[in-house]
């Protein structure tokens, strides 16, 4: 199983690689998939509102929306933006074990809206669509845990967790990811590339294919009991910047990625 992972993330790499700008159809960006336990109609209730809370920010790319104080009230009637709604049982073909009903299973849910719809709610949030095309993004990436401290690369072995984490990172907001070969990062190494200067790791992403560069690194904190995280991505001449503390590293590349949307969006600061 982990081979076939390894091909797939490897397989998506190349393609993306392909496409260094692709933009969403209407279809990929007015819906949104949660898991659900079952398909009775409470758990239906809080998947319809995780679902708003997704698509809202998967189509305007602003991040902050969720911590309006409007979305409190958008949320308790959340089931009446939704158009059209589909389960897939996640554990299709496992028969039902004899203490466990399909109330019980885990489920995709997938709400699909009109664009109207979710427009109009955007606009009542002070928001816009975000319907321009997402660039491919190349990953410059240090990882740091005690003595172990590699760059985050395909042809790496000890980041396949990683890279398959930060492509899923992506998946949600339509945005894309690929990670330089060793080779393309020139002279930099872990060190060098903390302190190379935007402008420089920009032109390697554009010879790696892509369009846009994400510089970043992890370090493990005992302290935080978790990961610390810190992004930067350079935008209409700014570098931003910004960090999450002691969470795991599927969260830091969600913050990532939750960030760099924001910027490319034009939203501004994560």
């Amino acid at each position: 199983m982990a081979g076939i992972s390894r091909f797939v993330v490897g397989l998506v790499g190349l393609l993306f690689l392909g496409a260094p700008v692709r933009a969403a159809t209407v279809a990929e960006l007015y819906q949104a998939q949660t898991i659900v336990t079952g398909t009775g109609d409470v758990n239906r209730q809080i998947g319809f509102r995780d679902c708003l809370d997704k698509v809202l920010v998967k189509v305007s790319g602003d991040q902050r929306l969720m911590q309006k104080t409007e979305m409190l009230a958008l949320r308790d009637k959340a089931a009446d933006f939704v158009q059209s709604f589909r389960y897939h049982d996640r554990l299709e073909g496992i028969p039902i074990h004899d203490e466990q009903g399909t109330h019980d299973r885990p489920h995709d849910l997938t709400c699909l809206y009109k664009p109207a719809v979710v427009d109009k709610l955007l606009a009542q949030l002070g928001s816009r669509p975000w319907l321009g095309a997402r660039p491919l993004i190349a990953v410059f990436m240090t990882a740091e845990q005690g003595s172990r401290r590699f760059v985050l690369t395909p042809d790496e072995d000890r980041g396949h967790a990683m890279r398959e984490s930060f492509t899923n990172a992506a998946s949600p907001l339509l945005m894309r990811v690929s990670f330089p070969k060793t080779g393309q990062l020139g002279s930099l190494d872990e060190k060098a590339l903390l302190a190379a200067d935007m402008a420089r790791i920009e032109k390697l992403a554009k010879k790696a294919g892509a369009v846009r560069a994400l510089a970043g690194s992890i370090v493990w904190s005992d302290k935080d009991l978790g990961w610390i995280a810190d992004w930067r991505l350079a935008d209409r001449g700014k570098t931003y910047r910004w960090q999450v503390r002691g969470v795991s590293f599927d969260e830091a590349f969600r913050v990532a990625m939750r960030g760099a949307a924001q910027i490319l969006s034009g939203n501004g600061q994560p």
